[in-house]
């Protein structure tokens, strides 16, 4: 799966560590930045990463920040884009079974590194249950015209 993968600074350390985890899954992440610690806007990568996604370039993103909201806020704003702010494998499994999330955000702060390894696996593997679900998120979308 070709993923699209960024971070402001404060997710910079666990985008890195998830981008070997894609990698060693057989997945193509290309990294959208931050590339240091240094302070940066979140927005500055995460709308490029987003944008990949919305337009097909990627058929999925992972974002991350200190606590994820603001990127998922970003990330939301494209049409066509559902990103989830997961803290759970449960979070995660019904991002994608009821929501078909495309994005995934993580907040580094706020869950350990194995947990935050273990959502991006659920949330890779996890189908979209289609069904009632559909006409959500086409109403999810419209609202976004």
């Amino acid at each position: 799966m070709r993923i699209a993968i960024a971070s402001d600074h404060a997710g910079f350390a666990y985008k890195e560590k998830i981008k070997q985890r894609l990698v060693a899954l057989n997945h193509q992440p290309r990294d959208f930045g931050a590339h240091c610690t240094d302070l940066v806007d979140y927005p500055d990568f995460i709308h490029p990463a987003t944008a990949a996604v919305a337009k097909g370039e990627f058929d999925r993103g992972i974002v991350l920040g200190g606590s994820g909201n603001g990127e998922a806020m970003t990330a939301n704003r494209h049409p066509g884009i559902r990103c989830a702010l997961c803290w759970s494998f449960e979070s995660a499994r019904l991002s994608r079974q009821h929501n078909d999330a495309n994005l995934l955000s993580l907040g580094e702060r706020l869950i350990d590194l194995e947990l935050a390894l273990q959502i991006v696996e659920v949330w890779l593997t996890t189908p979209f249950e289609n069904g009632r679900h559909v006409l959500r998120i086409r109403k999810i979308d419209e609202g976004a015209k």
